[in-house]
């Protein structure tokens, strides 16, 4: 095991400075960022030079890369183009967003593989038909449209919740945007657990469990469900990157300020230091939660060996 982590770590490596590049060339290549710092005026050419020079902007873009990396193994992930340092940005947008996913992926996890449950194990009966009916209208409805109509309706019309989410965005403000930013996600575990549930429901060692005697509950959670649970650990140990850097829509929504919302701004007013700061930290969650589902793998198979 110690030397499979070891390997991995060394391989996230070179994912890291591959995604990490291209992500440095995509965004200086969305256009010129000082003409973004002197508003609808264009800037004179000796106040854009002494921009350029503040900001590194007058280097290649491959000397840009390696300063700001040497720079990023000293925990400094630059400046903001309003003077402000992008770390400080991060403490006070990464906690709102992490506490918005902590609310999604629990979405997903209890009521997805719950119904994905009920659903596999009474597959073609009518509940089975209205899960996938109501998941697949979920999957179907973008994200934005169902954010507004919670919104429309609980917060503005039945008055239930509040149509904005504090500074605080504390755990139970986030419920609702919770919700809305695992609606999706949560159909596809619904959906996922289902198929993986019906399945492994007609393997053998299923049907030897049943032969010996077992009670239901011990041959659904300790023999079917550990299995199955492998390909939905999978999608939501992926989903957790995902759910963080594509808040968005769910962010602006709710008037959250939280990585989606630092990610806009960033991306609307070119401030390339921000957007790469941000979005370098999201590649190293995507590597990190990869890494921990495949180490789970061997807790939910104990066939599975990691050399």
């Amino acid at each position: 095991m110690g030397r499979y982590v070891a390997r991995r770590l060394l391989q996230m490596i070179p994912v890291f400075i591959g995604s990490t590049l291209l992500i440095f060339l995509m965004v200086n290549v969305m256009g010129d960022p000082v003409a973004g710092l002197c508003g609808d005026r264009q800037c004179d050419p000796a106040t854009a030079a002494q921009l350029r020079k503040e900001f590194g902007l007058d280097k290649p873009v491959w000397q840009q890369y390696l300063t700001y990396m040497g720079n990023l193994f000293t925990g400094d992930f630059g400046t903001a183009f309003n003077g402000q340092e992008v770390t400080e940005l991060m403490s006070t947008a990464f906690p709102v967003t992490i506490r918005l996913t902590i609310v999604a992926i629990l979405f997903e996890i209890v009521i997805g593989i719950s119904l994905g449950v009920v659903t596999g194990l009474r597959r073609g009966r009518p509940v089975d038909t209205s899960v996938l009916m109501t998941t697949l209208v979920v999957i179907s409805v973008p994200t934005f449209v169902t954010g507004l109509l919670l919104q429309l309706l609980l917060g503005v019309k039945w008055g239930w919740i509040k149509p904005s989410v504090s500074p605080e965005a504390t755990f139970g403000e986030l419920v609702l945007p919770g919700l809305v930013l695992a609606s999706v996600s949560l159909a596809y575990v619904t959906r996922l657990t289902r198929t993986s549930i019906a399945e492994n429901r007609r393997s053998d060692y299923v049907r030897t469990a049943v032969a010996k005697g077992l009670p239901r509950h011990r041959v659904i959670t300790r023999h079917l469900l550990r299995n199955s649970l492998i390909p939905v650990v999978t999608f939501i140990g992926t989903d957790i990157g995902a759910l963080m850097g594509g808040a968005i829509v769910t962010e602006r929504i709710f008037n959250i300020h939280g990585v989606g919302y630092q990610l806009y701004q960033g991306i609307l007013r070119q401030n390339t230091q921000t957007v790469v700061g941000f979005v370098t930290v999201l590649v190293l969650v995507f590597l990190v939660a990869n890494l921990l589902v495949d180490l789970l793998y061997a807790v939910l198979d104990p066939r599975i060996r990691y050399a």
